[in-house]
């Protein structure tokens, strides 16, 4: 399904005789992004479960190099972050000048908006995509369609719908935030077969490492031989730096150029730099993170499924969605509040269109069995 274009918050016109600065049409109607719970009346240090965030913190290698950093304070970063370039084609046999970075892959997807979108485009994402597409994509004064997602799932040919003439942009999380669902990538190329050459695919995989599954497929290898895939990845989940906001993306050579026009020249911090590759390089950090999340996220998706509440699909990220009773008392909203209660922060997925369901991280083992037994207690009281 489709969004009607925003509607002009101030004729042109208008803009010129008002008597203060009104921003271009459609700026006042943009959603702003909001991110996860961080507080709890009467917690001093809740449990936060609400931004996937790495319940392991980050490497302690990544720590040391990012404190090695205080002392180029006054020191403005590589602009090409040159050596976080080099490690990561290394660690994926990729061409390094087809390299994309930004603060956060949210940049990232707000560079490629920026660059392929005008008045009177559209990009297409699956219904429940992550906030930020669409955000970048209004931005540009450009129409944002949704595709229906059939039992919360990508659905390629409901994005295949949308597309038309003046699609520019499509745009797959996979695995999607915030349902956790995934296609396999036998799906993913069907959908790239089937887009014209002239639109971007842009394949976001900030929780693609913990995708295991053998179907499961990045989709780097799709990138490295096409003229219109791009592939995103963050190290704000796996590596847990998402304080420092740093992620990458790797696009045809032309593509790459464009991004690089309109790229802020210094969007990465040294210290950001400096801790990533560190992080990429502590594999026994990577192995520790994603081995906790195989063992905790099948025991509470059994334990809230053994409630009666909907767990979504089967996740392939380090979260669960979780449906609940429209009944008044065990609804989502009043869950979340009575966890909050109990000083255990998870993420209300409202905004997304998702009332009925809340969004949980996976974290550590004291942290799930708490969130089982509130939960218990919430269902049964």
């Amino acid at each position: 399904m489709s969004e009607s274009p925003l509607l002009p918050t101030a004729p042109q016109d208008e803009r010129t005789k008002a008597a203060r600065p009104l921003p271009k049409p459609g700026i006042m109607d943009i959603h702003a992004y909001v991110p996860g719970k961080a507080k709890a009346e009467g917690f001093a240090e809740p449990v936060k479960l609400s931004a996937n965030e790495n319940p392991l913190g980050s490497s302690p290698k990544a720590q040391e190099a990012y404190a090695s950093a205080e002392h180029s304070l006054h020191v403005y970063p590589d602009p090409r972050a040159s050596i976080v370039r080099a490690a990561i084609a290394a660690r994926h046999r990729i061409e390094p000048e087809r390299l994309i970075f930004g603060c956060g892959s949210d940049e990232v997807f707000a560079l490629l908006n920026q660059a392929f979108l005008e008045p009177g485009d559209n990009m297409v994402q699956g219904e429940y995509g992550f906030a930020a597409f669409a955000i970048g994509a209004y931005a540009c004064q450009a129409e944002v369609r949704r595709a229906h997602e059939p039992d919360f799932r990508v659905d390629v040919d409901e994005l295949l719908k949308c597309v038309d003439e003046r699609t520019r942009l499509v745009f797959l999380a996979n695995p999607g935030n915030p349902t956790g669902t995934w296609i396999p990538f036998s799906e993913v190329r069907r959908l790239h077969d089937a887009l014209p050459p002239s639109v971007v695919l842009v394949l976001d995989g900030a929780y693609g490492e913990f995708a295991l599954d053998a179907n499961f497929d990045d989709g780097i290898d799709l990138a490295r031989n096409s003229t219109n895939v791009v592939v995103t990845h963050t190290f704000s989940k796996l590596h847990g730096l998402a304080a420092l906001r740093i992620g990458w993306g790797y696009a045809p050579l032309e593509i790459a150029q464009a991004i690089d026009r309109i790229r802020l020249p210094f969007n990465t911090s040294i210290a950001a730099q400096r801790a990533a590759v560190a992080a990429l390089a502590d594999e026994d950090f990577q192995r520790a993170s994603i081995d906790l999340n195989e063992t905790w996220r099948p025991w509470l998706t059994q334990q809230l499924g053994g409630l009666g509440l909907d767990v979504i699909g089967r996740s392939a990220t380090n979260f669960l969605l979780v449906g609940f009773p429209k009944v008044p008392g065990k609804t989502a909203a009043e869950a979340d509040a009575f966890l909050a209660s109990k000083g255990l922060l998870v993420r209300g997925v409202g905004n997304y269109g998702l009332p009925d369901h809340i969004r949980i991280t996976i974290g550590l083992e004291t942290h799930n069995r708490a969130l089982a037994e509130a939960l218990a207690d919430f269902m049964t009281r």
